[in-house]
């Protein structure tokens, strides 16, 4: 201190401890690290905040991974109550304020749209990556080089998961022998119905998942067109009442009580364009001042009701769906001249139904002509249960690879989780008609990737191989978390398999979730799509690399400093 006027030049080495200096006017102040900018974390300090709320997330997920894994109660803002297990739906009803963690939400909702199944696992696997990532870096190796260690591993690990793949045998020929409880796609889908809810009919959902997607698939082309396959969840019975409808569901009835319920050799007019007569534009008005004048308007519209239902009748349509709505004396003119109709159809259920049927939207009456008819052997109102609520049911279409699976169950928590379930094993099934590759589950894909890694490690320079050795423990956390959920010890039943990995050089075995007494996950076939478990290995790296490359997080339009 050289005069009072002068202020203490302070080094700036000494800037990342606590340092006493006093100002111009002698007074005492204490000089911290950043003390300026408290508002921003840069560098190791930004990277840590990322990867441990990333971490918070992953943990949440956790308890829910396996056959074993515990559902978790979301309670909505409106005070609903849902019970599941589903990563995807888990992570969209999270309330987050955190960037990197809605990425692991993004992460899951990637999973779910790309594959349809494993979308705990690959959060659960990201925030393993991160973690192992954030003991490198504050051991002093660049973010950077983590993540290009990491993307070499995940290319080792991805060839080792090509080289365990084995193949399932899908009967092209014999298309019901599919359906059997012997066949390997039967199983698949029972596999991935063994964490759900439903399990207690595993064997009837595991059918009606084979042959939905059967019914649609081209075996040839190994293509599956989902658009053909609509899920409908209803209220009233029980999950065994669930079943497999060739044709479509409409939420809907007869228009008029007294129509017909039951329809066969359908002719169906699907029109676009409402059951009424022609009506002023908004600038115009139309006045009645007479008696006269108005029997003439009724008259008029007496005539239009009348040529629309003669140009309906006329193209042959013994049954019409129409978008809009139509009033009573419509309504009433269609049954006097026995024409079942339904109206109000929704936009995206008037084209399923164009589809399913062969017929053409037709948006105007002047252009209904019989070749733009669709055809259908049976058109049926079924009631729900003792309930008054009735649907429409479209069989024996002209499009046979039009498949609904109709959802039933006691209350709207069961039959969504069911829905959400269903959709899982569609999927799975999916995944194996485009690919007949698979590798077994348990985790013991995940610990033959970690050996190999480990061993490739062995064989790196430098700093990759400590991320080498980083990205294989990150992979033990999916069998970890497996014997974790099933009671067992974590530690020991890792140690274990390795061993007999390594000693008996058998790729198959893992964690023996439901204690069967085997750790033999190809006797026990519990199998996982290839594909599936390489876009978790492949989108779990990406969001890693991702995450270790943000250093700072602004928000735009706030002030930063």
């Amino acid at each position: 201190m050289q005069a009072g006027n002068q202020q203490q030049r302070i080094p700036m080495e000494n800037l990342s401890k606590p340092v006493f200096a006093q100002d111009e006017m002698g007074r005492p102040f204490i000089i911290v690290k950043d003390q300026g900018n408290k508002k921003r974390s840069h560098g190791l300090e930004a990277i840590r905040s990322h990867i441990l709320a990333a971490g918070q997330v992953s943990n949440i997920m956790r308890t829910s991974l396996g056959p074993r894994g515990l559902d978790k109660i979301l309670i909505s803002p409106d005070g609903d109550i849902n019970i599941t297990n589903d990563g995807a739906t888990i992570l969209s009803e999270i309330q987050l304020n955190n960037e990197v963690a809605k990425l692991m939400v993004e992460l899951s909702k990637s999973q779910d749209e790309e594959i349809g199944d494993g979308t705990t696992g690959v959060v659960v696997l990201a925030g393993a990556l991160l973690d192992q990532a954030l003991e490198l870096i504050e051991k002093g190796i660049h973010p950077i080089k983590v993540a290009n260690g990491y993307d070499k591993a995940c290319k080792i690990a991805i060839a080792n998961l090509d080289r365990i793949a084995d193949t399932v045998h899908i009967d092209s020929e014999n298309i019901d022998a599919n359906l059997s409880k012997d066949s390997d796609l039967f199983r698949a889908a029972s596999t991935s119905l063994g964490s759900k809810i439903v399990s207690k009919c595993h064997d009837q959902f595991a059918r009606i998942a084979v042959e939905s997607v059967l019914n649609v698939a081209n075996l040839e082309r190994k293509d599956v067109d989902f658009e053909l396959l609509k899920v409908e969840g209803k209220l009233g019975g029980s999950l065994e009442d669930s079943k497999v409808i060739k044709g479509v569901i409409l939420d809907k009835d007869f228009s008029h009580p007294q129509m017909p319920k039951e329809i066969t050799d359908a002719k169906i007019a699907i029109l676009t364009c409402p059951f009424e007569p022609p009506k002023p534009k908004t600038k115009h008005k139309l006045e009645v001042e007479s008696v006269e004048e108005f029997k003439q308007l009724q008259e008029y519209e007496q005539g239009k009701f009348k040529q629309m239902i003669k140009d309906v009748k006329d193209a042959g349509a013994n049954m019409v769906i129409c978008q809009w709505g139509f009033d009573d004396e419509a309504n009433y003119l269609l049954l006097s001249n026995e024409l079942p109709a339904v109206r109000w159809v929704g936009g995206s259920e008037i084209e399923t139904i164009a589809i399913a049927t062969k017929g053409r939207i037709v948006p105007r009456f002047e252009d209904l002509t019989p070749e733009k008819l669709g055809h259908a052997g049976k058109i049926r109102e079924v009631p729900l249960g003792t309930t008054r609520e009735r649907i429409l049911v479209i069989e024996d279409c002209a499009n046979p690879k039009t498949v609904t699976a109709l959802i039933r169950g006691s209350n709207k928590m069961i039959v969504d989780e069911a829905t959400r379930s269903l959709h899982d094993s569609l999927c799975v099934v999916r995944n194996l008609i485009k690919d007949s590759r698979v590798v077994y589950g348990g985790g013991s894909a995940e610990i033959s990737c970690s050996l190999t890694v480990t061993e490739a490690a062995d064989k790196q320079k430098g700093i990759d191989q400590y991320a080498f050795r980083a990205f294989a423990q990150a992979l033990d956390i999916i069998p970890m978390s497996l014997a974790e959920n099933s009671g067992q010890d974590p530690i020991q039943t890792l140690t274990n398999l390795k061993a007999q990995h390594v000693k008996n050089d058998n790729a198959f075995l893992g964690v023996d979730c439901l204690g069967k007494g085997s750790n033999d996950m190809k006797g026990q076939f519990v199998i996982e799509t290839l594909i599936g478990k390489r876009q978790q290995l492949l989108l779990a790296t990406q969001l890693a690399r991702m995450v270790l490359k943000i250093n700072d997080v602004i928000v735009t339009g706030k002030d930063q400093y």
